[in-house]
């Protein structure tokens, strides 16, 4: 019986892997304004290559110390991306971020221009190379820990871009108030901000800080989701963002879950958020059915 139990398992998985037949590419992306070249990871759904339809797109933002490919990767299934994918007609995204950037036009680094980069050119590239919906209606974006903030800093100040946006276990204060570290790592943390950001001062980092912009998201309409495990060192921050957001009326999705800062908990996460997403591309009436 073990022995026909396992057989029926193995059955089970590989009908699994072969129902989804998305690919990943991946491709260069180069950087005019900062004079680099990076690539990119793009998951397209198989039914992508059996019609002429414009996709909608998920932009698929990396952590600190992180690269384009940590989400294909790291994840403990390694077939959630494809699945996602099919199962929901999305291209998915996963451009490069360099280890700290957060994502931002750095004050400092002359060629750490990376909102620039995400908004312009990685948009511009991914458009040209695909049939995409164009518009905001049909462009969605989250991430993970850095790349979190990245979604709603982006979104935030792009709304003619994204049309929704997200963030797991996202680093949304910038100040690092409230964040649970050894003083040892925050020292080093606090030392790679100074690097994009020059030296700490609280007016100087305020305005890059996503709690702080919970009114520009209630101004803009942009439809959020966001969550962080209980056990997150940023659980705090996420907790104040939820509550200005609360206090200013502002409709989002926020939830806690058991899980810490971990790619077991990342890759609970991320399904929602996809679906989440689908209900928003469907009332733009810009998803694939």
């Amino acid at each position: 019986m073990p022995v026909v139990r396992l057989l029926v398992c193995i059955s089970l998985q590989l009908i699994s892997v072969l129902a989804f037949s998305a690919k990943v590419d991946s491709l260069d992306v180069p950087s005019a304004v900062m004079k680099k070249n990076f690539r990119a990871a793009v998951v397209i759904p198989e039914s992508y290559t059996k019609g002429k339809a414009n996709y909608p797109v998920l932009y698929l933002l990396h952590g600190g110390f992180g690269h384009f490919n940590d989400w294909a990767t790291k994840l403990p299934d390694k077939t959630l991306l494809q699945r996602l994918a099919d199962q929901y007609n999305l291209l998915i995204v996963m451009p490069e971020g360099e280890i700290f950037s957060y994502y931002l036009d750095s004050p400092v680094i002359k060629d750490s221009q990376f909102e620039t980069y995400l908004t312009k050119e990685v948009i511009d590239k991914i458009d040209k190379t695909y049939r995409t919906v164009r518009t905001n209606k049909g462009r969605v974006i989250t991430g993970l820990s850095m790349g979190g903030y990245g979604a709603l800093y982006l979104a935030t100040r792009h709304p003619d871009l994204y049309g929704a946006a997200g963030s797991m276990s996202g680093a949304l204060n910038l100040d690092m108030t409230s964040w649970k570290l050894t003083p040892e790592m925050e020292k080093g943390i606090k030392s790679e901000f100074e690097k994009i950001l020059g030296p700490f001062s609280p007016d100087s980092y305020a305005p890059y800080s996503v709690i702080n912009m919970a009114d520009n998201m209630k101004a803009n309409g942009l439809k959020l989701i966001f969550d962080c495990g209980v056990d997150d060192f940023l659980i705090e921050p996420n907790r104040e963002l939820h509550r200005r957001l609360v206090f200013n009326q502002t409709p989002h999705d926020y939830s806690e879950r058991p899980g810490g800062h971990s790619w077991d908990y990342w890759q609970n996460s991320l399904p929602n958020h996809v679906l989440f997403f689908n209900q928003v591309l469907k009332a733009n009436g810009t998803a694939v059915q």
